[in-house]
This record gives C-alpha cells, structure tokens and sequence, in this order.
C-alpha cells in the first residue's frame, strides 16, 4: 500500500487513453480487467511489458497509467487490475493467487502477438513477478523472459516500518477492510495465510535464474528497506550458483527514491524500459548484449 503523493509534477498528464481493453479470466475464475498500450515510434516490436501494481493500485490510477505511457518507449504495455483491485473480481490475497492474475495478462500479451515479455512488477506487484516466474514451466508460453521488481519486500509478515504496521492492522480487521474497500477501491480477503505458506519472494528468485533479474530498490523507502532488496538479490546469485546456471541478475540502488509508482520518476521508468529492451535481446547473454544491459544502469555505458 503507497499512501504517498505522486513524485510527478501536478500538471503532469497521466497519458493516453490505452489502445485497446479487455477482460481476461484466471485460470481459478477470476475476471480481470486489463490494459494494452502499443508499443511507441522507435520501440520493440515484438516487446511486450506486463506490469503488475502495487496494493490499492490498478490500471487506470494515474501513476499506472503515466508508467505504461513511459514503458511503451521500449515495447508495447499491458497493464491490469489485480483480483481485488479497481474493477476486476474477487478479492486480493495479497500476492499469493495474484500469480494468477499475470499469469492471465502474460497470455494475452502473448496472444496479441508479442515475442518476448519482460514482467515488471511494483511493491506487491514486485512480489508476484518473482513468484510468477519461480513457478513457471521452463518454456511454457507463460513464462517470462526477463523480470523487474521495484520496492518488493523480500520476506512475507515483515513489520518492521510504520507504513508497514498500518498495513497490517488494516487487512487484518474486519473496519480496515472496510476502509480499504471504500476508500481505495480494494477488497481484502478475510482469510488469513495458513502453512505451507507460499513461496516468498526470496525464495522465489532463487528459482529465477537464468532468466535476465533486475531488482530496484529505494534509499527512501519507508516501507521496505533496502535488506529486502538485497535478500531478493543475494537468494537470486546463490540460486544461480547452486543450479549451475549463468546468474543474469542486477541490482539498482536508486538514490532518493522512495517507494513503487508514486516515488518512480520518468527517467527510473524508463532506465526500466531500456534494461527490459536490451535483456530480451538475442544477444543478452554474449559479452556485446551484458554490455547493452549495462548501458541502461545508472552510469552505464561510456
């Protein structure tokens, strides 16, 4: 949850209307509503960005809506309402069956026509991305090709930060739940987590190398710290080095950046976009396509 005023400027636009909208349905029932933007002069062709938001967030939040603008630099852009979440059905689980939920928008991206897909994923949307490709079948069509999680928590239960106790009380109560769903358009399941717990997302980047891994994280962020960042990076390089298997993963420390949509700037966005173009291409994984991933890092090239 990001509670936070947006980082843009006030007369900032939120960007065009999305070319086309559709409804997308779960694999367990679920209607999803869902948004793709085609990819702009100059981008990917056969690129496509599905990203997934934070928790209150949807498609058509303004932040969301200015981020797909962005992102369309480099490849077309679907975007989503996650279970729960402005008007698609059901309730949020809070990143357990919101795999689900992109696992849906992948296909569609897919069945649009696109060739490669890069998940990018914001605070629990960070979450599900690295949840969503420790869990897909090598090869399988749902599967991405490379992931970014910006803001993630590395570890579930985490309440070590205020915004993070807020949180907490509110989807653990029957009148936060309520504020919840009408103040922020999010309906909460009343069902807590039971064990086996899912995957968490630390554990989860283990599982996705050698699939391209960019993990980007805030200096500013008072939801998460940065252990959390670097426990999803330190879990994804061990992953790799345990399955023998080339660790492709990079880590973004942005100085000020606070947290998710409303703390990501144009410029992070489409830094974003860059890494996302270059690591899907046929030569990422030679000397010439590290470098051109290296190129869309903070500082990166000459």
């Amino acid at each position: 949850m990001d509670l936070r005023p947006s980082s843009r400027p006030r007369d900032r636009r939120s960007g065009p209307v999305p070319s086309r909208t559709a409804w997308l349905l779960t694999a367990d029932g679920e209607r999803v509503s869902a948004a793709y933007d085609v990819a702009g002069v100059g981008a990917d062709p056969g690129l496509a960005i599905v990203v997934a938001h934070g928790f209150t967030g949807g498609w058509r939040r303004p932040d969301s809506r200015a981020i797909a603008t962005e992102l369309a630099a480099s490849g077309a852009v679907v975007s989503f309402d996650a279970r729960g979440h402005g008007r698609s059905s059901g309730r949020t689980t809070l990143g357990d069956a919101e795999v689900l939920d992109l696992d849906a928008a992948v296909a569609w991206a897919r069945w649009l026509g696109a060739e490669k897909v890069v998940t990018v994923g914001f605070s629990m949307g960070g979450s599900v991305v690295l949840r969503h490709a420790a869990l897909a079948a090598r090869g399988d069509r749902s599967a991405p090709d490379a992931v970014v999680s910006v803001s993630a928590a590395g570890f579930w239960f985490y309440r070590g930060t205020a915004p993070m106790r807020l949180l907490h009380r509110a989807v653990e109560s029957p009148v936060g739940r309520a504020i919840l769903r009408h103040g922020f358009d999010t309906h909460v399941t009343d069902q807590a987590w039971e064990e086996p717990y899912p995957l968490s997302p630390s554990e989860s980047a283990a599982m996705v190398p050698p699939v391209p891994l960019l993990v980007v994280h805030g200096t500013e962020d008072t939801y998460f710290p940065l252990e959390h960042a670097a426990t999803i990076v330190r879990h994804a390089r061990e992953g790799a080095a345990s399955r023998g298997v080339p660790d492709r993963t990079d880590e973004w420390v942005e100085e000020g950046f606070a947290h998710a949509e409303s703390g990501a700037s144009p410029e992070l966005v489409s830094r974003i976009g860059a890494w996302a173009r270059a690591a899907v291409r046929h030569d990422a994984v030679t000397a010439e396509g590290t470098d051109a991933v290296q190129d869309a890092r903070p500082g990166g090239g000459e």
